[in-house]
């Protein structure tokens, strides 16, 4: 289980912070190719300007270059630097200018697929050559700093949301595998008590054998095998039934009348139920069809009516009611007898649970019954509960 919520928590953490760290390199691409069209932008509007004094005039200064240095540079016919354009209004000289020409790795405008060359994070100047031959300039630091600020917002970003992630990774995990802990739980409690079921009858039968031996003619060990082993045999029955409850088939499955199930099992129980001096009564709307296994439905029945003849009082009545509301089907058995407790009422549902374990062991029951019932309903998507009013519990199934 430690090893599934282990895989389970890296499993989450790892696709969010995917998710999160595409989304930021998504964001700082989209803003890096922006900064690049401004720039390339700038730089080829650098040859409409017209501006023979190397500067622009105060009162027509263009706006696009307000905060860059911009320079145009042109050659001679032997590659010799020939006029030097400042389109910015500051002090640098050509001296200086032309010491950044001779820093600029120029050849590698000729790899680039639009005449613009520069890495926007690393290169002070990017550059440009238009179809004069001319050499553009444009100095990078604004637009540095901005794709600097925007990287390390990111990164910060990606930080605080990590510590988020985990801590929502970690209470997803815990739901998730919440109830898979409870089937696997459930499943060692049902192992644990299937053994337990199990290693007395076999312990009686190995004493018995041991006992006979020693005693062949002492029939009692006879009996207390024969007795243990019928014991033994009615459990793993029922442990097969209820694996088998635990899908239906579609194939198996038909439209039946479930009125006249209920009926005839109704009926079926009327002759136990007069021995323990218990009355059944019937309130059952007729031909109310359902798609459905009839003898899973039938086994329902069964459970539920002998667990009420079971848990009735003497002279008591039992009702059992099958009606329409709305668009369900609703089956109710009622018996007056002692209440059960609210603690229990969710519990009886569980394999194995008796809430009276030594009157349960007289008479051979195994807290089966009312799960191999339950698991049934659900195949179907149905609901069976309990409830306990002035003395009367009420199974209802509703389908």
């Amino acid at each position: 289980m430690k090893n599934l919520k282990s895989k389970t928590f890296i499993l989450l953490v790892s696709i969010f912070s995917v998710f999160l760290l595409v989304g930021m390199i998504a964001y700082n691409v989209s803003l890096y190719h922006s900064e690049e069209s401004r720039l390339v932008d700038n730089i080829m509007r650098m040859e409409n300007v017209d501006n023979r004094n190397n500067k622009f005039p105060k009162d027509n200064k263009s706006p696009m270059f307000i905060g860059l240095d911009a320079y145009k540079v042109s050659f001679d016919s032997y590659g010799n630097i020939q006029n030097i354009e400042n389109y910015t209004d500051n002090e640098i000289s050509k001296d200086e200018i032309s010491n950044i020409i001779r820093n600029l790795n120029i050849s590698k405008i000729k790899d680039t697929k639009d005449g613009f060359t520069g890495n926007l994070y690393f290169d002070k100047y990017v550059f440009s050559i238009n179809r004069e031959g001319n050499l553009l300039i444009v100095k990078n630091d604004i637009t540095r700093n901005n794709l600097d600020m925007a990287l390390i917002s990111s990164i910060i970003i990606i930080l605080l949301l990590e510590c988020f992630i985990v801590i929502i990774s970690k209470l997803l995990t815990n739901w998730l595998a919440e109830p898979v802990e409870e089937s696997f739980e459930k499943q060692k409690n049902f192992i644990y008590d299937a053994s337990h079921e199990l290693k007395t009858p076999i312990a009686v039968i190995l004493a018995s054998a041991e006992s006979l031996e020693k005693s062949p003619k002492e029939k009692k060990y006879l009996n207390n095998i024969k007795s243990e082993t019928e014991r033994m045999d009615n459990l793993v029955k029922k442990l097969l039934e209820l694996s088998r409850t635990e899908k239906i088939h579609n194939n198996d499955l038909s439209i039946e009348n479930l009125s006249k199930i209920v009926e005839n099992r109704s009926l079926t129980f009327e002759s136990l139920a007069f021995e323990q001096d218990i009355n059944i009564e019937s309130e059952i709307t007729k031909d109310i069809l359902y798609k459905c296994d009839p003898e899973q439905i039938k086994e329902v029945v069964n459970i539920l009516v002998d667990n009420a003849i079971k848990h009735s009082e003497k002279k008591s009545t039992i009702k059992i009611k099958l009606y329409k509301e709305k668009n369900s089907i609703i089956l109710d058995v009622i018996n007056k007898g002692k209440e059960i407790p609210i603690s229990e009422r969710e519990k009886i549902f569980d394999r194995f649970y008796r809430g009276d374990k030594s009157r349960s062991r007289k008479e051979n029951r195994y807290g089966l019954g009312l799960a191999i019932a339950k698991n049934i309903i659900e195949n179907y998507n149905g609901k069976i509960s309990v409830n306990c009013i002035n003395g009367y519990t009420t199974f209802t199934i509703k389908l």
